[in-house]
């Protein structure tokens, strides 16, 4: 099997600089982590403080830490340095290759939507902030990497996209619309294969982000981040493994 991570962001309109941070690291038993946080407010103080918290849990994982070992110690770092002052939202999204598993870790009010096994799952369990109290836990989930697996998460702004207008981002919808047109192009192409491979990562990203952007007019009222990591099969010899960035300047 393959992990294909996909990443698109785009800060609140007229900022100078996005409040979110992202990171891939590698894990030193295998897999990869990818850490994603939204520092309070925007700006280039949010900018700092998810920096702060992202670099923290980079740190660990790179270490070997345990994800939700390193979601703790980040919150309570952040505690300590800003006096409980300011906060910031945490995901951590790993392929752990050393236990075959996906781990979903949330400091993040915003859910985690899973679609496996033809079902859309919403992990969303109650959850709060890093740098408000001390000993902050997060919420871990736990499931086997199977190929198929599409794993989304996201900042508040996707969640707020179209608010300001009395609109809201049906994310549910657009995946069903992403599925049922992948599905019909390839009956189109192989009308035999009984199974419809699931679109990119890198299409679900961007299709998510530019219908946030439509409910808020070209003006993202919050600085919106949206990763997809997706587990596809992967028959290539040799295994050679790939990273595209693209920055606008």
């Amino acid at each position: 099997m393959e992990v294909q991570i996909a990443v698109a962001k785009v800060k609140k309109y007229a900022t100078s600089e996005s409040g979110d941070t992202l990171e891939v690291v590698e894990r030193p038993n295998g897999g990869l982590s990818v850490v994603l946080a939204d520092g309070q407010s925007s700006g280039r103080g949010a900018k700092r403080v998810s920096n702060m918290v992202v670099r923290k849990v980079i740190s660990l994982l790179a270490e070997g830490v345990r994800d939700g070992a390193a979601a703790r110690a980040a919150s309570d770092y952040l505690f300590t340095e800003r006096q409980g002052r300011v906060q910031a939202t945490l995901n951590i999204l790993s392929a752990d290759m050393q236990t075959r598993t996906l781990v979903v870790t949330r400091n993040n009010p915003a859910p985690v939507l899973v679609h496996a096994g033809g079902r859309l799952i919403r992990l969303e369990e109650e959850s709060i902030p890093v740098g408000i109290y001390r000993g902050t836990r997060p919420v871990v989930t736990e499931l086997p990497l199977e190929v198929g697996m599409t794993v989304i998460m996201f900042t508040d702004g996707m969640v707020h996209a179209g608010v300001r207008y009395g609109l809201r981002l049906e994310m549910e919808a657009v995946l069903q619309r992403l599925y049922r047109a992948q599905a019909d192009e390839e009956d189109e192409e192989n009308p035999d294969d009984q199974v419809a491979s699931p679109p990119t990562a890198e299409h679900i990203a961007e299709a998510l982000l530019q219908e946030a952007l439509r409910l808020d007019q070209g003006r993202p009222t919050d600085d919106i981040s949206v990763v997809v990591l997706q587990v596809v099969p992967h028959r290539e010899e040799p295994r050679v493994r790939r990273m595209l960035v693209r920055l606008p300047l």
